[in-house]
């Protein structure tokens, strides 16, 4: 047939037929060559024919053809869209002015200035049912309205340098959510936060009174309220939805002939019932319309649902078509309604109601579509499209609420490389920073400080608008993304100092890994509060939390290329500064894992100037924080994670910059700068010495290079053999006092000499010498002197116990002869300040940690050797035994580690043994004191030590009482009962191990 058929004759004659033609002007070729060019250009696109056909024979169209073929297009772009998850690639820097995708409306600069309370926000997000359950699990009660919220937990939050608190779910809740999700396999569901009946507060809540009365408590606290605000679409069954049915992106027909609507009703309303799609039910399609019907006119609608063409469309919402003027009034009347009760508002998926991509998915230009199926029918042009929406709706937002409720901070949820037009150009306070969170947990650490670079060289004012975040409701949580490590805390660290909104996510803090879904009315793992990982926020974050004034703005911000001694960028380590008044700092992080060490000394570029007229700059690190670099200025800082402080010469500052060591994921946060100047090269010499290390108090180590001479023979005066020596004739055998002055007389001449030198004091050995020659003596014979008192067995036993010539009984003379010496010291050097401790000088003088060390040379572990300092200390500071003074003992905060102290299941209690060795020695110094006071009688001596020594007694009677509990202990002490015989009978005490 084929070969006796004329078709194939017949066409060969018309194609050499018509190559004998005239070809056709307009298409440069003969009819049947330009007939096949489209499918020769594209031989397996059926697309690339339609744009061939458009690109070339666009001026032999009629205007009808051109039309159905850029909705072919549209289709088969619709046909060809990825849907359901897509994985997304690793996000690009972001981009501006010329480089930034065009989206065809203008980018002028418009910013919204901030209120003062407004940059300082820390905000953390809270899913409200879930954070009410996990209270009341907490506190044992049940906690499910907003005004039951303990003030406990909003004091905890204002502490941690919390200002703003984001209740995500408040809002009243579409029912027909709720009926989705338990048919569709959880139970347990409530409806989506995100799918909203109205704007009212949800009554399992409490309403609006219970917001209100919640609102009041945290700002006292300082702690402003942030809700969600859903504006692109409402929950299927909702009040718009019932009242207002043309508000809605719909077609009067199915836009797919097997679309069918055969399920429960989702509707509560007797005369409206709502269908979604069967496919929905058993999961094998994901429609994009739901039918509405009208049961007193029997009109359908199928209305869309809410959709931003990444995912599947949200099946409990329905989309409002902003094309109408009433939907965008009616949409701003309800912003300026939730913008009266709450300041900050957070809008979700904003960037879908920009224009630019409101018409890419509802109404695309024709030829375009694949965002949502169906709507590339429904294409408009530009020029129609700009005709039924004249403006941007969130710049007419942006200003209606400024004009209408002040004092609003406006957050705007928008990706897709718009971050700096909302903010420059629509003018909203602050937009989501995606890629803060995506590129550090990457470590696309190049790519992000590209997108800082890129946002200083447009316009600075963007970065300071950044909300910067480590997880949000829709991603995973912090600690599946970064852990509960270092890299961790550095990335944290970052979030709580780069300018802008830092914002922590719901369970960040306390390392809970499970996600909160919009429909979750409980968690459902069970999961502890990470007491570790609280605490290190407490140590770390928290504290740059509540100094947000200082990293929140960037004016004066300035990030720096981190230079290798081999000459390379790292382009692993942040390196930024900042500063806010007198106040200053520079962040160096390292978000990689191998070490790394470098210089940091000029800034990149930044524009000083405006987008159409660039000025670019570079400050060096002294300009940028404002250092000075004058001959003799040296600064010190010290670094908030490690509570060290480094010292640098300004000079050194301005001319090679900042030299950092860093491990992998390490961070420095160094505040504090100030300046010192070297007026007799003391600064200098400590420089030296440091080399570079810090010190815990930079003050204490430069006195310690100013008091050398007299720390020195503080030294040799304390020096253990010495001590030892003197030690060894207490023992009442080897007495022999012209000795013991002689050990003692040419260290004390030195110690004299020093403090004249160093204008400390103007002191002669005689006047110190002969009061400690006494003592010493006395304590030589001491059993025998207190013998001679005749007292009671318990006071007796108190002041000497059994003789002990081991190991303790020789620690405890060690003490006892240092005791003697500082205490005389004590009434030459120091006098204290009124109000102030008569221990102080010993702090003044750099004495406490000399005697420290000395202690540890003689034997005692790190906590006896503190220990033993605490113990002279209190001796100083109670010199005269009263009532209240094991009151005062317990009371005072800087022996609560000399005591014990520490808190278990909310009691505090104190270790026993600590507490009755400090009541012995305290009485003990007392009675040296009496028994040496030679200007009283002897009678009047015994009074004395019999008080100190009972008064000890009864003070360890009553701490064994109250269980060594704190508190109760205090109670006791109070109220001291009469004595009975003269003398407190503690029950089954531990005797001391004192000096015989």
């Amino acid at each position: 047939m084929k070969e006796t058929a004329p078709y194939g004759r017949f066409v060969l004659a018309l194609e050499d037929y018509l190559e004998c033609q005239p070809p056709i002007a307009a298409l440069g070729a003969t009819l049947v060559a330009a007939l096949r060019a489209p499918m020769l250009a594209s031989p397996h696109s059926l697309d690339g024919q339609l744009h061939y056909i458009l690109m070339h024979w666009s001026a032999l169209l009629p205007e009808w053809l051109r039309r159905r073929l850029l909705l072919a297009r549209g289709m088969l772009a619709e046909e060809h869209a990825a849907r359901g998850h897509v994985v997304a690639a690793s996000p690009e820097p972001l981009t501006f002015g010329a480089k930034a995708a065009v989206y065809g409306y203008p980018e002028y600069e418009r910013f919204s200035s901030d209120a003062d309370w407004m940059s300082n926000v820390v905000l953390l997000a809270k899913s409200t049912f879930v954070w009410l359950d996990q209270l009341s699990r907490k506190y044992q009660r049940p906690i499910t309205r907003l005004d039951q919220i303990p003030d406990e937990e909003l004091d905890r939050l204002a502490r941690w340098g919390f200002t703003g608190l984001w209740l995500i779910g408040v809002w009243e809740r579409s029912p027909a959510s709720q009926t989705i999700k338990r048919l569709t396999g959880n139970p347990e569901a409530m409806a989506s936060a995100y799918s909203l009946y109205d704007y009212t507060v949800a009554r399992e809540l409490g309403g609006e009174e219970a917001c209100a009365e919640l609102r009041d408590r945290a700002a006292r606290r300082g702690i402003r309220l942030a809700s969600d605000m859903v504006p692109n679409h409402v929950g299927l069954y909702s009040r718009w939805v019932i009242e207002h049915p043309d508000w809605f992106i719909q077609t009067p027909h199915p836009p797919f002939p097997n679309y069918r609507f055969t399920g429960p009703d989702l509707s509560s309303h007797p005369d409206v019932s709502l269908f979604i799609e069967d496919g929905y039910w058993d999961r094998r399609d994901a429609a994009v319309v739901f039918a509405r019907v009208d049961r007193r006119s029997g009109e359908t609608r199928y209305i869309y649902h809410g959709n931003d063409g990444t995912h599947m469309p949200w099946n409990d919402t329905a989309q409002l078509n902003f094309l109408l003027p009433e939907v965008r009034e009616a949409v701003v009347q309800t912003i300026l309604q939730v913008a009266r009760m709450f300041p900050i508002i957070r809008f979700d998926a904003a960037m879908t109601l920009a224009k630019r991509h409101y018409q890419r998915l509802w109404f695309p230009l024709p030829g375009e579509g694949g965002a949502i199926p169906t709507r590339a029918e429904h294409s408009l042009t530009r020029s129609e499209f700009d005709a039924a929406m004249p403006e941007e709706f969130w710049r007419q937002v942006v200003d209606r609420v400024a004009a209408e409720a002040p004092d609003t901070l406006l957050l705007a949820e928008a990706f897709w490389l718009m971050e700096g037009y909302f903010v420059r150009t629509l003018g909203m306070h602050r937009v989501y920073n995606s890629a803060f969170m995506n590129m550090l947990k990457m470590e696309d650490n190049a790519k992000y400080r590209t997108t800082v670079k890129n946002v200083l060289e447009f316009s600075p004012e963007v970065l300071k608008r950044f909300v910067n975040f480590m997880n949000n409701p829709d991603e995973r949580t912090a600690v599946e993304q970064f852990g509960k490590g270092d890299k961790y805390f550095g990335v944290a660290m970052m979030m709580a100092t780069m300018p802008g909104l830092p914002m922590f996510g719901h369970g960040q803090i306390e390392g809970f890994g499970e996600k909160y879904g919009m429909e979750y009315r409980r968690a459902y793992w069970d999961e502890a509060v990470d007491e570790d990982l609280v605490r290190r926020h407490e140590r770390e974050i928290f504290p740059l939390l509540r100094r947000r004034r200082l990293f929140s703005h960037a004016e004066h911000f300035a990030l720096y290329d981190f230079h290798t001694p081999e000459g390379y960028v790292d382009e692993n380590v942040f390196a930024y500064s900042n500063r806010h008044g007198p106040e200053r700092a520079l962040i160096v992080y390292n978000n990689a894992f191998a070490r790394t060490s470098g210089w940091i000394r000029r800034s990149v570029a930044v524009n000083v100037g405006r987008q159409d007229d660039t000025v670019l700059v570079h400050r060096e690190l002294f300009e940028a924080l404002e250092l000075s670099a004058e001959s003799g200025v040296y600064h010190v800082f010290r670094d908030a994670r490690e509570e060290l402080e480094y010292l640098r010469e300004g000079r050194e500052l301005a001319e090679r910059g900042l030299y950092v060591e860093l491990a992998g994921y390490q961070y420095y946060a160094f505040l504090d700068w100030r300046a010192v100047r070297d007026t007799d090269g003391t600064w200098s010499e400590l420089c030296e010495r440091l080399g570079g290390r810090g010190v815990p108090d930079m003050q204490r180590a430069h006195k310690e290079v100013v008091l050398d001479p007299v720390l020195s023979a503080f030294r040799r005066l304390f020096a253990p053999e010495r001590i030892n020596a003197l030690a060894e004739a207490l023992d009442g055998r080897s007495w022999d006092e012209e000795s013991v002055a002689g050990w003692l007389r040419q260290p004390l001449i030195e110690l004299f000499f020093m403090a004249r030198q160093s204008g400390l004091a103007i002191v002669d050995v005689e006047a110190v010498l002969p009061a400690v020659l006494q003592h010493l003596a006395l304590l030589a014979q001491w059993g025998q002197a207190v013998g001679r008192l005749r007292l009671k067995k318990p006071e007796r036993e108190l002041l000497i116990s059994r003789r002990n010539d081991g190991q303790a009984g020789a620690q405890a003379r060690r003490f006892a002869v240092v005791w003697a010496v500082v205490h005389h010291l004590g009434r030459v050097f120091g006098p204290s300040s009124p109000g102030g401790r008569p221990s102080q000088w010993m702090h003044d003088w750099l004495l406490s940690p000399l005697l420290s060390q000395s202690f540890a040379e003689l034997g005692c572990d790190h906590a006896g050797a503190h220990g033993c300092v605490a113990m002279l200390e209190a001796m100083l500071d109670h010199p005269v035994w009263t009532p209240g003074t094991p009151a005062r003992l317990l009371s005072a905060t800087h022996l609560a580690d000399a005591l014990g102290v520490n808190e278990y299941q909310h009691v505090r209690w104190f270790n026993r043994e600590r507490y009755e060795e400090m009541l012995h020695w305290l009485a003990f110094g007392q009675a040296v004191e009496a028994l040496s006071d030679e200007k009283v009688e002897a009678r009047q001596r015994r009074a004395r030590v019999q008080a100190a020594a009972a008064g000890a007694v009864w003070a360890m009677a009553a701490a064994q009482e109250a269980g060594y509990d704190l508190e109760k202990t205090l109670t006791l002490l109070d109220k001291p009962p009469a004595p009975k015989g003269g003398s407190w009978q503690p029950r089954e005490r531990k005797k001391n191990r004192v000096l015989e």
